[in-house]
């Protein structure tokens, strides 16, 4: 009997069900998924329970997850992310579809640097993007379609929550470095979409360059906001030192070879961003113990949400793998005889229609663990199995009827959310589905895949 399996149907049924139908938290609904997983444990369930609860405790992952949350509140709050929007905007703002391309970029921006979540997205570029717009032009529910459509690029493009909780379910089969440098090519597959269609959207719908006030000469935004593009060092640096040539000189050093082994990513890109959007933003920073006392707890809210979502994921992870899980996936394919490519789709499929109601986060510590041992059992390579879950559960933001950014955009906009629903089924959803399919196939190439 899959124990495992039939544990894994009851928590991710557990969670759905209070999040989506009761209505509550994810926090809440990962803690109860938790506790009905370890039933299934039975008489051995103060012992999973304990041996959970340590191996999450010890999980890097879970500090380095909660790291990017604080970077992202940061990045937001010191106004770095607004200065680069207002240099975007005097680049490519004249434009025709002016305003959608600024969104375009400026959440790609927030997925490279920020790495947060799709609703967030698509409140912080679409405030600025929505209502310029409309002004210039574009129908309501296009703006909408586009702001929404672009959230995901907070979870296509690296770094994210959702790339660290993959990386801490494959475990040794990748590294970080591996990961960050895939992700970011099919991120940007997606972004050079998303572009495309901006063009076919402007053709189409006869779009006019665009004017007003978030136009500002482009010396002035630079003279305001340039320093804001050193934030990008953040992620460039720890990239240039873990792979590439300056990298192979650094680990061949006697002298530098250990300390180079152990350099993470995960911990280093949240770091140094911060740091330098710190620099960047000296003068804008609290100058007194109550600003930083304020600036940190304004925070709490999602600090909570996320420890507690991603240190209980984690630990109902660890139980399920007690159970069992790799050997019930295993057993469960050795008997059923498909072509590799429709696995895949089901696969696929499964992690859009859950990130339908759920954000990525939570889809891929409901789902990802398991479609990662699926996916590898059938023969995918580790890491392009990884990319492909991620580019799946990127479409959150894009999946009616139930995604934030859905509602978020259409109400920055002033679009009926429901007119949104099949452009974004047919013009997102659907092609980074196929892409996701592609990926993992080998059919669109990633680095090291």
């Amino acid at each position: 009997m899959p124990v495992a399996l039939i544990a894994l149907v009851a928590f991710i049924a557990t969670i759905v069900t209070w999040n989506v139908v009761v209505k509550r938290n994810m926090a809440e609904a990962m803690i109860l998924g938790f506790l009905v997983t370890l039933a299934f444990a039975g008489f051995n369930a103060p012992e999973y329970a304990v041996t959970a609860v340590v191996e999450a405790s010890e999980n890097q992952v879970l500090y380095a997850a909660v790291a990017f949350v604080f970077m992202t509140h940061f990045v937001e709050r010191t106004g770095v992310i607004d200065r680069l929007i207002a240099i975007l905007s005097s680049l490519f703002g004249k434009l025709p579809g002016g305003p959608a391309i600024v969104d375009t970029l400026a959440s790609g921006a927030m997925g490279a640097v920020a790495g947060g979540s799709n609703t967030g997205n698509a409140a912080s570029s679409g405030s600025i993007t929505g209502p310029w717009m409309v002004r210039t032009g574009w129908k309501r529910s296009r703006a909408a379609t586009v702001i929404a459509g672009n959230a995901g690029l907070g979870t296509a493009l690296p770094p994210s929550a959702s790339m660290v909780i993959m990386i801490g379910f494959a475990g040794t089969l990748v590294t970080t470095s591996e990961v960050y440098l895939a992700l970011l090519v099919a991120g940007i597959y997606q972004f050079v979409f998303r572009m495309g269609l901006i063009g076919w959207f402007v053709k189409r719908d006869k779009i006019t360059a665009a004017s007003g006030p978030e136009l500002l000469p482009w010396r002035t935004a630079m003279k305001r906001g340039g320093s804001s593009t050193l934030i990008f060092l953040g992620a460039i640096i720890p990239i240039a030192i873990s792979v590439g040539p300056l990298a192979d000189v650094l680990k061949a050093s006697p002298v530098l070879s250990e300390a180079m082994g152990s350099i993470s990513l995960i911990v280093w890109i949240p770091v140094l961003i911060m740091f330098f959007a710190a620099l960047v933003a000296w003068k804008d920073l609290p100058r007194s113990p109550r600003g930083w006392w304020e600036l940190i707890t304004s925070g709490a809210p999602k600090f909570y949400t996320i420890v507690a979502l991603l240190f209980f994921a984690v630990v109902a992870s660890e139980v399920l793998a007690e159970l069992g899980l790799a050997e019930d996936v295993d057993n469960l394919l050795s008997g059923v005889d498909i072509p590799l490519w429709l696995l895949v789709t089901f696969i696929g499929l499964l992690i859009v229609l859950v990130a339908g109601p759920l954000s990525s986060t939570a889809t891929l510590t409901a789902v990802g663990q398991v479609s990662l041992f699926t996916l590898i059992a059938a023969g995918i390579d580790p890491l392009l199995a990884v990319i492909a879950i991620l580019v799946f559960a990127s479409t959150e933001g894009a999946s009616p009827p139930a995604s934030g950014a859905i509602f978020v955009a259409s109400g920055l906009t002033g679009a009926k959310p429901e007119s949104t629903f099949v452009p974004l089924i047919i013009y997102y959803v659907v092609p980074f589905f196929a892409l996701g399919v592609l990926i993992a196939l080998g059919i669109v190439p990633v680095p090291g895949g």
